[in-house]
């Protein structure tokens, strides 16, 4: 890392405190400051930085977290930005990046464990079944950000891959009726994974058609990554070609 690099934007990771990165850990230990996510953020990360100053930007704007960026550099200080999962997912360090920028502050990237792989953990689930989907699609629905139309979750859905749908758990009934309308089917499989890795985390499996219902049963209204696919749950499914025997590679010749 550079030298003069004095902010860092770090990945929590999902919510258990053991899923930082080595990196992110050591990172929030060298901190001075540490500006978190608010309740997005496992709080007993900061315990990683003892030392520091701590700020929860979920009670900041953008100008008063750049505020207390820059307040921070210009006494020598090192920050750490904790945002939730990896920050290049529904971060907005975009925008925090470029006010660094035109004030000529060096900044860094640590990458974190998005919450759509830490549900994958947690239900043994791999998104890339040979046969069934190649392919995983992270998306959201459209709230009070909006989403390019060319990017709606019908027009996803067509596709018929894995689907992660984040920041949607309020619209569940929108949700079932653009996937029903882009080809899935209402008996497709789901999964409602609420705080996916944290102490509370819940798994509730489902379908499309009974999204909505699932999550008003289970009091889930936010804080949850949606899962959509035939890949959850099944049983059915093609081998992997990479350790087939009568396939080669760089490191092995067929033995068929």
């Amino acid at each position: 890392m550079a030298k003069d690099v004095k902010v860092h934007f770090v990945g929590a990771g999902p919510g258990a405190e053991d899923l930082i990165t080595v990196r992110g850990m050591r990172l929030l230990a060298e901190a001075d400051v540490v500006i978190y996510a608010g309740s997005l953020v496992n709080p007993k990360l900061l315990e990683y930085a003892p030392e520091a100053k701590v700020f929860n930007s979920a009670e900041m704007t953008l100008d008063e977290v750049v505020r207390e960026i820059c307040t921070a550099v210009s006494q020598g200080k090192t920050v750490v930005r904790l945002h939730t999962g990896d920050p290049s997912l529904y971060g907005a360090v975009q925008e925090q990046m470029r006010e660094l920028d035109r004030r000529g502050i060096g900044y860094d990237s640590c990458p974190g464990v998005s919450a759509c792989f830490g549900a994958a953990a947690s239900m043994d689930l791999e998104y890339t079944l040979p046969g069934i989907s190649q392919s995983l699609i992270i998306t959201r629905m459209q709230g009070r950000t909006a989403v390019p139309e060319r990017e709606s979750i019908r027009s996803f859905a067509a596709h018929g891959a894995s689907m992660a749908i984040y920041l949607s758990t309020s619209l569940l009934t929108e949700l079932t009726e653009e996937l029903l309308a882009g080809g899935f089917m209402e008996e497709t499989p789901a999964a409602i994974v609420y705080k996916a890795t944290w102490p509370e985390e819940r798994i509730c499996r489902c379908t499309v058609g009974t999204l909505a219902k699932t999550a008003e049963e289970a009091c889930i209204k936010k804080t949850a990554v949606i899962l959509v696919g035939d890949v959850i749950g099944a049983k059915s499914f093609e081998e992997s070609r990479l350790y087939s025997p009568d396939f080669s590679t760089e490191f092995r010749k067929a033995k068929l």
